[in-house]
């Protein structure tokens, strides 16, 4: 069984999940729909199992309560965790920060700070 964030493996952790278990590496809590054997995105409540109440949680990463649910070992989405990385790099490049440091200094901003001086 893998995070569904990370991938990180959860092999240590004690089942059944608590509730509030969380990732060793990320810190996502883990009882969440998205890491449900059951949840299916392309389906009405994202939940495949038919006996369910649904749960009142329209973000399927949060903690909850749900009777029913069972720990996926597909889970994880590698797509997801690159999307994300893609996103990172996307505004790191926005604001240059390309390389990680301190964003790009704007040439015209030292123009603008010499008028006040």
């Amino acid at each position: 069984m893998n995070c569904y964030r990370c991938g990180t493996s959860l092999e240590a952790l004690s089942l059944p999940l608590s509730r509030m278990d969380e990732c060793p590496s990320c810190t996502v809590y883990l009882h969440v729909c998205r890491m449900c054997v059951f949840f299916d995105p392309s389906v009405p409540k994202q939940c495949r199992d038919d006996d369910d109440e649904e749960v009142k949680v329209q973000n399927k990463e949060r903690a909850n309560f749900c009777d029913y649910f069972r720990p996926g070992d597909t889970a994880y989405d590698g797509s997801f965790a690159a999307g994300e990385e893609r996103a990172k790099g996307d505004l790191a490049a926005l604001f240059g920060e390309d390389d990680g440091s301190e964003p790009a200094e704007d040439p015209s901003l030292g123009e603008a700070e010499n008028l006040f001086k």
